[in-house]
């Protein structure tokens, strides 16, 4: 039973330690959503995001800044409703990392 026990927290610290490694500011540019082989897979919330993205037309050269694309993606992107990578929300103004 202890051994089980083990198993399972270590699984469980590794997914937790694979979350942590993701640098949501470098994820910015052209994003293709995807429902299949995502780079990403993100959770979209209203509150306590780790990345907050504004969708543009043009220029999206910065952290945050989200264009959506159906050809030649910088970022496959899967929008999940639990375990995704991180953590995103949508707003008008001021994308950045909280």
């Amino acid at each position: 039973m202890k051994i089980i026990l083990l198993i399972l927290l270590v699984i469980f610290l590794s997914l937790a330690q694979a979350k942590e490694n993701v640098d949501v500011r470098k994820i910015y540019g052209k994003i293709q959503y995807v429902d299949a082989f995502a780079d990403y897979k993100v959770e979209v919330v209203k509150h306590f995001a780790d990345l907050k993205v504004k969708e543009v037309k043009y220029f999206p050269d910065s952290v945050g800044k989200w264009q959506i694309v159906d050809t030649f993606p910088d970022f496959k992107i899967q929008k999940v409703k639990a375990f995704g990578d991180f953590k995103i929300s949508f707003v008008d103004v001021f994308p950045d990392v909280p």
